[in-house]
């Protein structure tokens, strides 16, 4: 998360990052969506490891891009991110792009094209 937060701080925009916020506690998500879209951002990042799930309910959810990043984090059939990877890539809620397994940087590139596309039109 800090690769993303400090890239695209660098290229000039407003990161808001937020922690443990998963699936497992679908409360802490909700409340923090909301926090969001107060916010007006335009576009997401969800990191998440384990079985991946956050990326496809975020963005089942919001009407902005969702950019998935699946971490090498967890255990058993978590296999070093690649069932995160695999569930990202499977999802069926739409607006969801992914990147490779720890690609925090690479998520932040297409976050600042978006919002670089965003600021000419507005």
């Amino acid at each position: 998360a800090e690769e993303a937060r400090i890239t695209i701080e660098q290229a000039g925009y407003k990161a808001i990052t937020l922690y443990d916020v998963g699936v497992a506690g679908i409360h802490r998500l909700i409340s923090k969506l909301k926090l969001l879209l107060e916010q007006q951002v335009d576009v997401i990042i969800t990191i998440a490891g384990m079985e991946g799930a956050l990326p496809s309910v975020v963005a089942g959810l919001v009407d902005m891009p969702v950019i998935a990043v699946p971490t090498s984090t967890g255990y058993g059939v978590g296999e070093k991110g690649f069932t995160a990877l695999f569930s990202m890539l499977q999802s069926c809620a739409p607006g969801i792009a992914t990147v490779n397994i720890d690609n925090g940087y690479g998520a932040a590139v297409y976050a600042i094209t978006i919002l670089n596309q965003i600021a000419k039109y507005k």
